[in-house]
């Protein structure tokens, strides 16, 4: 073994595909939170599917992203992603155990593991993830976040500590935002995707319909625009979601949202001085939604106040946690 980049653990890999040869599989991204699942995804998907923010736990969903990249013969590599919420430790709330179901419940029956962890450093959360993961599935350590790595001398070291601690398929200190790394990636796991015909048609992206990301955009905007003034219990659900035609933009959507939050001080912050913050932020996910889906987008955007529902296991799946 080595601990180069992308340096070959133990687990053999498969033979490049042949022309006209179609290779498929799942691939689970696991790790902590805000290691970067969401960002690797989308690069990995070639589109944004996932949300992100700098808050713990953006990510509450499985979300599948699909890229197929054909080879010109009829054959080609279809990558199907599994991006599951950070793994948590911390808290025992029904939110976060319903969370930590979705992680183990990806991790079954998967071809790969991409196992992300922050270049350089490995806490104790990043090893109960890596609890988690099965000796007889391969597992690519992703080194994510190479480009805040100041020092690169001591990766090599940290590096070989990592071998010590799993037997690795692959070993890939890398960046998410550079797509010279992502493309190496999309390489790597190609090798280790079983012969079989592709799961989904050549151009989809994801498994999740535009309800779903409606409300996954207006909740990462709600995330941006309070920071960490806001508890990360706060949620979005879409009330309404109706299309029509229309002759000046071809296809109209309209969505009504309420954002969920704990406490009445919360609906304040997130509304702002005479409305602006919730103005602001009905924007900012209105043109996001106009540029996703390609048609003209009316948003109504309403604040509830409903204290207790992360710990309330009806209101969670009634939320759309499952």
């Amino acid at each position: 073994m080595n601990a180069t980049p992308g340096g070959r653990g133990t687990q053999a890999s498969a033979p490049a595909a042949a022309a006209g040869e179609q290779r498929c599989g799942l691939i689970a991204i696991v790790g902590r939170p805000n290691v970067g699942k969401s960002t690797l995804l989308n690069a990995l998907v070639g589109q944004k599917i996932s949300i992100t923010s700098r808050k713990v736990q953006t990510t509450r969903h499985r979300i599948t992203g699909i890229r197929t990249v054909p080879d010109g013969a009829g054959g080609g590599v279809q990558y199907v992603f599994v991006d599951t919420p950070g793994f948590q430790t911390r808290h025992t709330a029904a939110l976060n155990r319903t969370l930590n179901k979705a992680v183990l419940g990806a991790l079954s029956d998967v071809d790969l593991v991409l196992y992300v962890v922050e270049a350089g450093t490995f806490s104790l959360t990043d090893a109960k993830v890596l609890a988690l993961l099965k000796p007889d599935i391969p597992v690519f350590l992703v080194a994510n976040k190479l480009d805040r790595v100041r020092r690169r001398a001591e990766l090599a070291p940290w590096l070989q500590a990592m071998q010590e601690r799993f037997a690795f398929a692959e070993f890939i200190p890398m960046s998410a935002r550079r797509p010279g790394d992502v493309q190496r990636l999309l390489e790597l796991c190609a090798r280790y995707l079983p012969v079989q015909p592709w799961w989904y048609d050549a151009d989809e992206l994801t498994d999740r319909n535009e309800r779903f990301l409606a409300g996954e955009i207006v909740r990462e905007k709600l995330f941006r625009l309070t920071g960490d003034e806001l508890p990360y219990t706060s949620a979005v659900v879409v009330d309404a979601f109706t299309e029509e035609k229309s002759r000046e933009h071809g296809r109209m959507v309209r969505i009504a949202a309420t954002i969920i939050v704990e406490r009445a001080g919360h609906k304040a912050m997130v509304i702002g001085k005479d409305g602006e913050r919730l103005r602001q932020l009905g924007t900012q996910a209105r043109k996001e939604l106009e540029q996703l889906f390609n048609c003209k987008v009316y948003l109504r955007l309403w604040v509830d106040v409903r204290s207790g529902w992360a710990d309330d296991e009806a209101r969670v799946r009634g939320f759309g946690y499952s």
